[in-house]
């Protein structure tokens, strides 16, 4: 999935409106100059008039908004570095931080999307890449997960 995907489905599973997505993405990094102007651009689709790709800095300061937004700031400990690569693992870990899913929670989410995964699976999905049992996680694993979480946060 690329990023601008991401993007639109947390937007529209939260039901955030296009300033409030760059206030997320300000939590991260104040000094980000990213607005609502390009937020509308980013949510357009590719073959639109004023499209604007979401780059990995982008994602990373949203994803980590989203963290903060949900679960606070912890003052002290020192801020963490951005995620360089923003990969589809990494953006299943950041929502998992985000709402404080535990195990339980990740499989309902995936069964309530019709796509259950077994715990040596999920757990795969979590691990450092390099390891013997890491496992990249798909545009498809990614999909519906999502779709699992709209469900769970918007009903269906």
């Amino acid at each position: 999935m690329t990023h601008n995907d991401v993007l639109r489905s947390i937007r529209y599973m939260l039901d955030l409106g296009d300033a409030r997505v760059a206030e997320i993405i300000a939590l991260s990094d104040p000094d980000t100059d990213i607005g609502k102007a390009d937020v509308q651009a980013m949510l357009k689709k590719e073959d639109e008039e004023g499209y604007f790709g979401c780059n990995d800095r982008t994602m990373a300061q949203f994803l980590d908004g989203l963290v903060v937004h949900f679960r606070g700031r912890d003052e002290s400990l020192p801020p963490r570095p951005l995620a360089r690569r923003v990969t589809n693992n990494v953006v299943l870990k950041k929502l998992r931080v985000a709402f404080a899913l535990k195990d339980v929670d990740m499989h309902e989410i995936f069964e309530q999307a019709g796509f259950p995964l077994s715990k040596p699976e999920l757990s795969a999905l979590f691990r450092q890449p390099g390891h013997k049992h890491f496992r990249a996680c798909g545009d498809q694993i990614l999909r519906n997960f999502l779709k699992g979480l709209t469900v769970r946060l918007r009903g269906t």
